[in-house]
């Protein structure tokens, strides 16, 4: 079903949204990685501007939230090269396989991240792709594929991708140089044809976006949905050690931040509201393990807090009925975390995993959320 409203008030740095607890900018991270310096940009800005803490997003993007200077925020954050496209930076969504090209896979996706990002700032037919509409890049290993991209490649071997629209195979084949060409003509198309939609799984004939691309392999195929980060001491292929941190409910103080850019090493925030520090030598690595535990990271993927997650909830968001995060951290008491479950604070049920339970606060309590027809 095609939504209808016509305008687009999904949030950015420069087109901030008015929040309870005041405007919440959403900083686009394509494939979710920053450098250290642009870390500490970040964390500095939420001190000194804002709300002391950054939301990590189901799209390996970074939130601020009660912010009391935008355009101080956004010149700083354009200082930092987080706006190289202000007129695209809300159409900058692309998910990415968080250790591509450092730790398995069958293609490093990375340079292919880079081009895809490029062209949404120079292309001008893209100009007008809504700002929900989210790209994939998979290198084989499945972890991206599942999510429900709009538009997205998994590659099936060192040469070959598959073209997946919302988490379904579509049988097309194309070569991994030809990816994100076959991306982006998608999403050409779908402006084209997607009238008020702003996802592709909104159209009447979603498979109109492929155009002359014709299935060579059998089509419908799915992936299983991940819903864990890959946390703790990840030994890369080059022998360089990367450390996967989960941050618990996704809030990750400003100062926890600051600490993630004193590594100096590459970040990538996953989809999975956790950090990849990347590229360490074994030295740095124990140190930086040694100091970020402590603070709260979570490296231990045996630990309930991958289990849970929950949208912003009260005081933050208007809309909500519950404290969302309160109840959830009440919930690994319980023990009982056999599935992932994600709590909401109303019926929009904002960044909800693809799989997990749902539970939607009621103003008396929680029901879960019935599965899409």
């Amino acid at each position: 079903m095609a939504r209808t409203r016509d305008t687009d008030a999904c949030p950015g740095a420069l087109q901030t949204h008015r929040a309870a607890d005041g405007d919440l900018a959403r900083i686009r991270l394509p494939a979710g990685m920053l450098t250290a310096e642009q870390m500490e940009a970040i964390a500095i800005a939420a001190l000194d501007l804002a709300a002391p803490a950054l939301e990590l997003t189901s799209r390996g993007n970074l939130q601020i939230r009660g912010i009391r200077d935008a355009d101080e925020l956004a010149r700083r954050l354009a200082e930092a090269g987080l706006l190289p496209s202000p007129d695209r930076e809300k159409i900058r969504n692309i998910v990415a396989s968080p250790l591509s090209g450092r730790q398995g896979g069958l293609l490093d996706v990375r340079a292919q991240v880079r081009a895809l990002d490029d062209a949404l700032q120079r292309d001008p037919t893209l100009a007008d792709l809504p700002g929900r509409f989210l790209f994939g890049l998979d290198d084989g290993r499945g972890d991206i594929a599942g999510l429900g991209a709009d538009a997205a490649v998994c590659a099936v071997d060192e040469k070959t991708v598959a073209v997946v629209l919302s988490g379904t195979d579509t049988g097309v084949r194309v070569s991994a140089d030809e990816a994100v060409d076959t991306l982006l003509s998608i999403a050409r198309r779908f402006v084209e044809v997607r009238g008020k939609a702003w996802r592709i799984k909104e159209l009447a004939t979603p498979d109109a976006v492929l155009g002359d691309l014709a299935p060579s392999a059998t089509a419908g195929g799915t992936w299983p949905v991940r819903t864990r980060p890959p946390v703790g001491w990840i030994t890369q292929d080059d022998g360089r050690i990367a450390l996967g941190a989960a941050v618990p409910l996704g809030v990750l103080d400003a100062e926890w931040a600051r600490y993630l850019a004193a590594v100096q090493a590459p970040l990538v925030i996953t989809p999975w509201r956790s950090v990849l520090i990347a590229d360490l030598d074994d030295g740095v690595a124990d140190a930086a393990l040694r100091v970020l535990a402590p603070l709260g990271f979570v490296f231990d993927e045996a630990l309930p807090w991958l289990a849970v997650s929950a949208c912003t909830g009260r005081p933050g968001c208007a809309h909500a009925l519950a404290d969302v995060r309160a109840d959830a951290a009440a919930l690994l008491r319980e023990g009982d975390l056999a599935r992932h479950r994600h709590f909401v604070g109303c019926e929009r049920a904002c960044g909800s995993p693809v799989d997990a339970d749902v539970l939607i606060a009621t103003g008396d309590g929680y029901q879960p959320r019935q599965p899409h027809p």
